[in-house]
């Protein structure tokens, strides 16, 4: 699906009251429930949802940068959507300097609402300046004339002096090498020199690059918009900086809607389980789509990858920019199934391969790999914040265990679950794990999970929602990652809470 006929999808939510359900069986009306009144709050009763409020900002908006503007050309917000950048200054708080230094972060305003809206992504994903740029343009106008979104580049990202430490060879050996070629002293090796790279690199900042202090840079932003409480979307990964500020800070919770929020299990093997059990979901999902749209891969699209995996380990394909080898491609494959909208690309991509042409494949990893004129690789920044976030460092012959048992139960996406176990176990980084989210005393937040996610997996969306003490869950039984911008339940049940403060029931699904 395009970002055009998103736009049409999501314009038509408030009024088609689209189909969400207490179970799968049925698919009336979406039910919702009202926070509840204050007299009826005992001392740990979850607080009402926060009245909305009007920020007033000292932040100086201006026109975007061309870096930005660039960014947005790609795909082109409606002329209606009034967009403007701004940046503010945070404390770096780096453990070797505790509360000193400074981090300037990136921001974009989409829309002219007084009403503040937060927007965070994935660290490998969009910088959340373009992804709050792309989210607004498919929602509905009233919503806009309510809302701004404010996209931040979160630290080490985007233009937030993004996180470019690896060495460019490191970055083509750890996603050309082929994940299903067990022992792993390749990968340990190359995460080796990465972590010794990035130390050199980035020195003090190095460890500053979490998850924690960017719950940090939320509080200093909330501030700087003249607001009591902070209202926010958060995208997969984007959505743990939200839960963890709302961990931190419960009184200044104001409207939260979690889409994707990655399982909170602190033992990344669990994890990554479940990210290899999602990605096969995720895969099959595609399939099936595919399949429907009769697609360039024929009726069998999982043998038409397999064939394409097994042809490029006897012969990889050379291409200007990249080589694509069999670990390359599946990285490729994990890329397009993090975006539904680009799923189309990706049965082109594969199909193309499979005639001797990877261009469409290097596309799909040139973002993560080599990134672009105004964007720095992903990969590092995914690495860095990734590892300073984990408690869990394994020894070879432990990954190895993980990678047999997890070939053979996620036989395509198994040995890559692997390879991400092994990227932190050499890091040099102290540990520094994040606890898990609880958000005590915080008002309701809504946590959205897909049924078939390659990036962060239903069951792990649940068990985060389940650890919120005030979390209210509401399942897409769709595939991507993410349900606002594909399911219009969903989206509707996220409008209704953000400018209604109506609160969906606890176990609501959303039919496919």
């Amino acid at each position: 699906m395009t970002w055009g006929r998103r736009v049409a999808v999501l314009v038509t939510v408030a009024a088609l009251g689209v189909g969400c359900t207490a179970g799968p069986s049925q698919r009336p009306g979406i039910v919702v429930q009202e926070a509840p009144p204050a007299s009826s709050a005992g001392p740990d009763a979850t607080p009402d949802v926060p009245p909305l409020e009007g920020m007033s900002s000292g932040i100086a908006w201006k026109k975007c940068s061309e870096e930005v503007d660039a960014r947005l050309a790609e795909a082109p917000p409606p002329a209606w959507l009034p967009i403007e950048c701004g940046k503010i200054n945070a404390v770096l708080d780096s453990p070797y300097a505790p509360g000193r230094g400074n981090e300037r972060l990136q921001m974009l305003r989409a829309g002219r609402g007084a009403v503040p809206l937060v927007v965070l992504n994935d660290v490998d994903g969009l910088p959340g300046t373009i992804y709050a740029a792309r989210l607004a343009a498919t929602m509905p106008r009233g919503f806009l004339e309510e809302f701004s979104l404010i996209g931040v580049d979160r630290r080490g990202t985007g233009n937030s002096v993004a996180a470019n430490c690896v060495p460019e060879p490191v970055r083509r050996t750890i996603v050309d090498a082929d994940v299903a070629d067990l022992p792993i002293d390749v990968w340990l090796e190359a995460a080796q020199t990465a972590g010794q790279q990035c130390s050199i690199q980035l020195e003090d900042r190095l460890p500053a690059l979490d998850t924690w202090r960017t719950a940090a840079d939320l509080e200093t932003l909330r501030g700087a918009l003249g607001v009591n409480t902070l209202n926010g979307i958060g995208h997969g990964e984007g959505s743990r900086v939200l839960s963890v500020f709302a961990d931190r800070y419960p009184d200044r919770v104001g409207r939260l809607v979690l889409d994707g929020l990655p399982d909170p299990t602190q033992d990344a093997a669990v994890t990554l389980e479940g990210v290899a059990k999602g990605a096969e979901a995720a895969f099959d999902a595609f399939a099936t789509d595919c399949v429907n749209r009769r697609c360039e891969l024929g009726r069998e699209p999982k043998r038409e990858l397999l064939t394409l995996l097994g042809e490029l380990r006897a012969s990889p394909m050379t291409e200007l920019a990249l080589d694509v080898t069999a670990g390359s491609a599946l990285h490729a494959v994990l890329a397009g199934l993090a975006d539904r909208a680009t799923w189309p690309a990706l049965s082109a991509a594969l199909a193309k391969a499979r005639a001797g042409d990877p261009g469409g494949l290097v596309d799909l990893l040139m973002p993560l790999v080599l990134g672009t004129e105004t964007q720095a690789p992903t990969l590092d920044a995914t690495l860095v914040t990734g590892c300073n976030d984990s408690k869990t460092r394994l020894s070879p012959e432990r990954i190895e265990q993980y990678g047999t048992d997890w070939t053979e139960r996620f036989p395509i996406f198994g040995p890559a679950a692997a390879q991400r176990l092994a990227m932190c176990s050499p890091w040099t980084v102290p540990n520094q794990p994040l606890p898990t989210p609880t958000a005590r005393n915080a008002p309701p937040i809504v946590v959205i999970g897909t049924a078939s996610d390659a990036v962060t997996p239903h069951e792990g969306s649940e068990r985060a929602a389940q650890q919120l003490s005030s979390g209210v869950f509401v399942s897409w039984q769709g595939g991507g990652h993410g349900a606002l911008g594909f399911s219009p339940c969903a989206e509707n049940a996220a409008v209704a809470f953000l400018t209604d403060a109506k609160v969906p029931r606890n176990g609501t699904v959303c039919p496919p």
